[in-house]
């Protein structure tokens, strides 16, 4: 528990160092449009006509802040489209690839992007709905982003690093794709349009039946949607067949429309092809066919390359030596300052974690401190309480003894009372009464007694008195 209560406390540290966390928050049903990411699109009004169930809105952001907005395809494991803005090119920062979990399981609680590596096995069905880093492991097929990362500067650039902007491509035509489109963008339509942050951008592709490991679409078609929303606006289409790296063809929106699924209409109100200022798309499409004759000018130059390529090899070989001297200088170099900062890290990490344990264990023991004092403040008064309880009950039992016993007293009737106090008086007066009954009952029985002797003493004579005259004869007596 310890360990853990360290682990949060340093992971809140961090967090509050490094801010610039990604996240990709999955747009519910009941929001309208891309909710906070609508800001992406022309009239804040998304593309119309994909509805499939399997198309998941997903609003990109970094720094909490949104960056883009993807349309995801659950079917097919890319991106349908990318909206964004340009903003200014930059340098591409290190890739650092981004998943979706909410994507496979909609239950879980992580709202933002994560490392394939951080979830694993805590998403239920991970990869189940969208492309992972190891299914392009092996394939020859690099991660290209749709909305390309030399479009975006600092955390709009980091936000574009996510697996849900990104579609299989060959190493090659992924540079093509993005070489193509950044010069298209940079010098064909942020020139020609007067507010360039009215400059709105759909970045697609249109996948195919060609599977990378049996799972990630690759995509048949990229294309590139542009409207200038602004007044003299106007729109333009670029598409690139993946088959044909050299092609890039410029459209009118509604013909790219036309090899999209049915109904769909990528732009409203002044991108709309009605309402378009003819002299302005003219210029956009001379600048594009200008960027299209220099790339073939570029095919042509290479014979040139090839005949110089002699001299250059030349001097290749003298220069080796001092090249690879030079390397190693700046190899040893670069090892000893990351020697140098790797030490200070340490050190740095040793320092934070005695703060972090040493923090650690004053807020436990203040904790404990004031756990304590506070149960014995507030035992003292429930301990008075409780003599003041047991005072008061005593007393209570008391009068309940004494009206108790009155009551009793009081309860006693008042003849009982005199007949118990009379009884010594009539006990006396009763001896006299009684002596003189137990005499004549003394006497009585004496006389009895006299009389049952002379009783029998008469029944005697009388029975001697028949036996005599009834065994003795007359006669003799008369002798």
């Amino acid at each position: 528990k310890e360990g853990t209560m360290k682990t949060s406390v340093l992971f809140l540290l961090c967090l509050s160092v490094f801010p610039g966390f990604s996240r990709g928050r999955v747009v519910r049903e009941d929001e309208t449009g891309f909710a906070e990411c609508n800001v992406f699109f022309s009239g804040q009004v998304p593309p119309e006509g994909f509805s499939e169930p399997f198309h998941v809105k997903i609003c990109q952001q970094y720094n909490k802040k949104p960056r883009f907005a993807t349309l995801y395809s659950t079917k097919d494991k890319i991106p349908l489209y990318s909206a964004f803005k340009y903003t200014k090119p930059a340098q591409s920062e290190e890739e650092d690839w981004l998943v979706e979990p909410q994507i496979d399981d909609p239950e879980n609680d992580l709202q933002e992007m994560v490392h394939e590596a951080d979830v694993a096995g805590s998403v239920a069905n991970l990869g189940a709905n969208q492309a992972l880093t190891s299914d392009y492991a092996g394939s020859g097929y690099e991660r290209g982003l749709l909305n390309p990362s030399l479009l975006n500067e600092k955390d709009f650039q980091m936000a574009t690093y996510t697996l849900t902007n990104a579609v299989p491509l060959s190493p090659s035509l992924s540079k093509s794709w993005h070489r193509d489109v950044k010069r298209v963008v940079e010098q064909a339509l942020v020139p020609h349009c007067s507010k360039k942050d009215h400059l709105y951008l759909l970045a697609g592709a249109i996948p195919s039946n060609v599977l990378v490991n049996g799972k990630v679409s690759v995509p048949e078609t990229l294309w590139l949607a542009a409207c200038c929303d602004a007044p003299e606006g106007w729109s333009l289409a670029l598409v690139k067949k993946v088959k044909d790296e050299n092609s890039l063809a410029d459209l009118a929106v509604g013909e790219l429309e036309q090899q999209l699924p049915a109904g769909v209409q990528l732009f409203k109100g002044i991108c709309g092809e009605d309402n378009q200022g003819q002299d302005k798309m003219e210029a956009v499409l001379q600048a594009v066919a200008v960027i299209r004759s220099g790339e073939q000018g570029g095919t042509s130059d290479n014979q040139e390359a090839t005949d110089s390529g002699f001299v250059r090899k030349v001097a290749g070989i003298i220069a080796t030596p001092f090249i690879k001297l030079l390397e190693l200088l700046i190899y040893v170099f670069v090892e000893l300052v990351k020697f140098v900062f790797r030490c200070l890290w340490l050190v740095v990490k040793r320092v934070v974690s005695t703060l972090l344990n040493g923090a650690y264990s004053l807020w436990n023991g203040v904790v404990f401190y004031l756990k304590e004092i506070s149960m014995v403040l507030i035992s003292i008064p429930c301990d008075v309480g409780k003599v003041i309880i047991n005072i008061l009950q005593g007393f209570l039992e008391i009068i309940q003894d004494v009206a108790f016993l009155t009551y009793k007293i009081l309860s006693i009737p008042v003849g009982f009372v005199l007949h118990l106090a009379a009884f010594p008086y009539y006990t006396i007066c009763a001896i006299p009464s009684l002596l003189k009954d137990i005499a004549t009952g003394v006497g009585g029985t004496f006389s009895l007694v006299i009389d049952a002797m002379g009783t029998l003493l008469h029944g005697f004579y009388y029975l001697a008195t028949h036996i005599v005259k009834r065994f003795v004869p007359k006669g003799s007596s008369d002798d």
